[in-house]
């Protein structure tokens, strides 16, 4: 699977891509320690960024999560990730969580990838109602989630803790498959 749009690619995680997830973990430290700390960790070195890739391909495979990269067209290098996580297969649900190279912020590079990997998610993996939890000080995510039809649900109390932080509300955001 892959999709395409202006310079960009969006593709599976690949047991390859070890190396440069680790370039981006690292280059982007300081944008992934709040919201993405686990995937962090996970990629300060070389080694632990191939055994994290391996096993989001393993997740990717089995259908329990899906890790997209988003790489230019031109050079391949990763400048982005997207997951579909927490997915329930029983309600057809899943949840964007995403990130983006400091030097490509404010491009719409991550509202084009979400609107691309909706329709993908509604229409190859079945699911139903797709959803974005985002800090209501991130503009840039509520942005995306605004950009991409989804509504404004609630605010979830309590929802996300960042490291060494007391724990902050999130904003709950949905889109739901159109019925013909």
């Amino acid at each position: 699977m892959q999709l395409n749009f202006a310079f960009y690619r969006i593709t599976p995680i690949h047991q390859k891509d070890g190396w440069s997830l680790c370039n981006f973990a690292v280059a982007n430290e300081d944008r992934l320690k709040r919201y993405f700390p686990k995937t962090l960790e996970q990629n300060l070195t070389p080694d632990l960024s191939n055994i994290f890739v391996a096993k989001k391909a393993k997740h990717f495979e089995s259908e329990e999560e899906f890790l997209f990269t988003i790489k230019e067209i031109e050079t391949h290098k990763l400048i982005g990730l997207v997951y579909i996580k927490e997915v329930n297969w029983t309600t057809k649900q899943g949840e964007f969580a995403y990130c983006i190279d400091y030097n490509f912020e404010g491009k719409s590079i991550i509202t084009e990838a979400v609107k691309q990997l909706s329709d993908h998610a509604f229409e190859n993996l079945g699911l139903q109602t797709l959803q974005i939890i985002a800090h209501k000080s991130n503009i840039g995510s509520l942005k995306v989630a605004k950009n991409n039809n989804f509504t404004h649900i609630k605010t979830l109390k309590n929802e996300h803790t960042p490291p060494g932080e007391q724990p902050l509300d999130m904003e709950l955001y949905e889109l739901y498959k159109e019925i013909e």
